[in-house]
């Protein structure tokens, strides 16, 4: 075999080595629903401020917490063009941040919300060929704000969940339920074969209820019984031939058949209203959220109807978390509190490892990559910090301007949305994601 033959042999393994390495970024917390990436090149430093490891920077018009999503060489994200009133799905080039087109879902009055929410925070999600997005239109009524200490007026409405092709083009919009929220809208579409699922937990006649992704229209609706806000992503898992959909909200945890929306088991409490997403190891479900208490529990997966009594393996309430979702890294579950203290637990146990002071204030979930965790925190500072017996920050990254959206990992890049703009930070792989 001549060098020049031995050389392109190599050279096709390590493209392929890449690509098995690069991925997509396609919905809420990634390509896995629970904030981790198996990249292993995604960038550790960089600075917002003076350039330093920023590939591209653009202005994003309009307000939006929902994150970026990513899908080979388009990106796509929403935003609120308030003065307007018009909720829009934007998409990007990957390689430079031009936008390529940006089209108007829908023109609506500005719903009340809470002063931490926007009016657009429910994340995309894509499978390549179809972007679904999901905002909430008032209907011009007010009522009476229900579980809030402080009488008050809130708006009320409908989702509207609307299907886009990838040249912005709309394939179908539905209207699948009533919502009514005085901290306003919040819910990420979830993906699951032939459907799309949308999270309608509202101070009303709650629902979770499935799309079918080719038409928009309802498959199934499963009422849920408290009929009070969370603005919860659920989490399916294949587990021992059982798959199940698992999420927080209504004053419960609940393990759904994600095909029909019906009940496999459930756990009662620990608590009121919930905002961030769980997380699973292979081994236990992991909830961190709660108001007006705070609450972290570890579920075994194998129950059947009400486990409350059973199944918990194990209930902290010592970190005081409520809006960012947590990770999973190997033994460990970090938990960050809003107010910007973290904490460390001992997945096996729930012991409590340690807590310490780390930002200002949380309103980003967690990420995963490169056996760190990243920290965004609301003033754009971004800590890694390794799976170590105390805390120990490995890095520490300025953005330069606010953030409030989780980032999004994709073939060796990290994007972060900030207040203003959208930072590319670090260069690709040679391969796209596949």
């Amino acid at each position: 075999m001549t060098n020049f033959f031995r050389s392109l042999i190599l050279l096709v393994f390590i493209l392929e080595a890449t690509q098995c390495h690069a991925e997509n970024w396609p919905c809420w917390r990634g390509p896995r629903g629970d904030g981790s990436s198996a990249e292993t090149n995604v960038p550790t430093n960089w600075n917002g401020e003076t350039g330093e490891n920023i590939t591209w920077k653009v202005p994003v018009p309009g307000v939006g917490h929902a994150s970026p999503v990513i899908w080979e060489d388009r990106i796509f994200l929403v935003s609120c063009l308030e003065e307007e009133k018009r909720r829009v799905l934007i998409c990007l080039d990957r390689a430079t941040g031009k936008t390529l087109w940006e089209e108007t879902v829908v023109e609506s009055a500005l719903e009340t919300k809470h002063r931490l929410n926007s009016f657009a925070s429910g994340t995309p999600a894509t499978d390549g060929k179809t972007i679904y997005v999901s905002f909430l239109v008032t209907d011009g009524r007010e009522v009476p704000a229900q579980n809030v200490g402080t009488p008050r007026p809130t708006t009320t409405g409908e989702i509207l969940v609307a299907a886009y092709d990838f040249d912005g083009n709309q394939l179908w919009a539905a209207n699948p339920g009533e919502f009514t929220s005085v901290h306003g809208f919040c819910s990420s579409p979830v993906i699951h074969e032939n459907l799309l699922i949308v999270n309608g937990d509202h101070d009303g006649n709650s629902y979770v209820v499935a799309l079918d992704r080719k038409t928009g229209k309802t498959v199934w609706t499963t009422p849920r019984e408290h009929k009070t806000r969370s603005y919860c992503t659920p989490l399916i898992r294949k587990i021992d031939g059982r798959t199940q959909m698992v999420m927080s909200g209504s004053k419960r945890v609940v393990s759904l058949d994600p095909m029909t929306g019906k009940q496999l088991w459930r756990v009662d409490g620990p608590t009121e209203q919930f905002v961030a997403s769980m997380v699973f190891d292979g081994s236990k479900f992991y909830m961190a959220a709660g108001f007006p208490t705070h609450h972290v529990l570890g579920i075994r997966p194998d129950g059947k109807e009400d486990v409350t009594e059973t199944h918990v393996e194990w209930h902290s309430t010592l970190a005081k978390c409520y809006v960012p979702s947590p990770v999973v890294l190997g033994k460990h579950l970090f938990v960050a509190d809003d107010r910007g203290t973290v904490n460390c637990f001992d997945t096996e146990s729930g012991d409590r490892l340690w807590q310490d002071r780390l930002g200002m204030h949380y309103s980003a979930s967690l990420i995963v990559a490169n056996g760190l965790v990243y920290f965004l925190a609301d003033d754009g500072i971004t800590k890694l910090v390794s799976p170590d017996e105390k805390l120990n920050v490995v890095h520490e990254n300025p953005l330069g301007e606010f953030a409030f959206a989780s980032p999004a990992i994709s073939n060796g890049q990290l994007f972060i949305r900030g207040e203003k703009h959208l930072y590319a930070i670090g260069k690709p792989n040679a391969v796209a994601a596949r």
